[in-house]
């Protein structure tokens, strides 16, 4: 009788895996079905979301152009560039990739062909020339590399400034996160911060150990992020379904530590990664942020486990 509760959860699990499966792959492969919506952050700053709140966009606006951060899937382009037409009249011009991720790159090629011109940190260009991409979730998978027409035109190796719009907005190299050419966009007339996939409100961070990224690296970031962020900055997530503040930061921040103190100690008492496991050292925040199908804490503690030296038995999953 004790066995039914962990069948149904694993039951559960493996649904809600699926069910998420099938709406990425349909709002990779069916645009029409996809419905984007476009909200104002603050000052010239939009933020452009699919349903789920995944891969979020940044856009900013003016009557010199529009600067997108980061084009979705493929399919969507259409509707993207409709959904920026709804609240200006000027061109997409320029676009930054935050990282290689194909939910924040795929888009690239199309807007390529309109003209726009794509931006993104040395690191992530190398991520374009190799013969395959990887994505971190379900343990880590393998797809075809993106065309030659999505791949940055232009590269940077810390910091790029751009001056449109009469503004001045700004992009730099963040610490080795999510992967190694994480970059964060920061608008400073309109006071909004936007972190790619290094900062997400639905989830574990997601540390893409073969693209570069590191826990050590995630928190520094965060708190570089944290530090520049004033009382009234938006921050626009990777991933989440709303436009959130220095608070939210620092509270994802502060769980990461607790979860990484909390194994350490564990290692350093000679635990294995089963045992580690067994503990459940997310326990208090699983439901918050352990319940993203394809990355919950069966994914992300076996990566704070080794990156904090832990050795020994693997999980046994059976």
């Amino acid at each position: 009788m004790h066995k039914l509760p962990r069948i149904l959860a694993t039951v559960t699990t493996i649904a809600a895996s699926l069910f998420s499966a099938e709406i990425i792959l349909a709002q990779a492969t069916q645009p029409q079905a996809v419905e984007l919506c476009i909200v104002p952050v603050a000052g010239n700053v939009y933020m452009v979301q699919r349903p789920g709140g995944g891969g979020n966009i940044g856009a900013f606006v003016g009557p010199e152009g529009v600067l997108l951060v980061d084009s979705l899937f493929a399919p969507m382009s259409e509707n993207l560039v409709a959904a920026v037409k709804s609240v200006t009249a000027s061109e997409i011009r320029f676009l930054l990739n935050t990282h290689i991720h194909i939910d924040h790159i795929s888009g690239n090629e199309n807007l390529a062909n309109l003209g726009v011109l794509i931006f993104a940190h040395d690191n992530t260009r190398l991520r374009f020339l190799e013969d395959k991409s990887h994505f971190p979730r379900q343990g880590g998978s393998f797809a075809a590399p993106a065309p030659v027409g999505a791949r940055p035109a232009i590269t940077f190796n810390d910091t790029m400034n751009f001056h449109l719009n009469g503004e001045q907005v700004q992009a730099f190299l963040a610490p080795p996160a999510h992967t190694d050419g994480d970059i964060f966009v920061y608008f400073p007339v309109s006071d909004v911060l936007h972190l790619g996939d290094v900062f997400r409100t639905t989830s574990y961070p997601i540390i893409d150990k073969y693209n570069g990224g590191t826990l050590r690296g995630t928190i520094a970031a965060l708190d570089l992020a944290i530090d520049m962020a004033g009382p009234n900055t938006k921050v626009i997530p990777g991933h989440g379904l709303s436009v959130v503040g220095r608070a939210e930061m620092e509270e994802f921040r502060a769980m990461i530590l607790d979860i990484r103190d909390k194994v350490y100690a564990m290692i350093k008492d000679g635990k294995h990664l089963d045992e580690v496991m067994a503990a459940r050292p997310t326990a208090n925040y699983d439901a918050q942020w352990g319940q993203e199908a394809g990355w919950t804490a069966d994914d992300f503690v076996p990566l704070v486990y080794y990156e904090l030296g832990g050795a020994g038995r693997l999980l046994d999953r059976q």
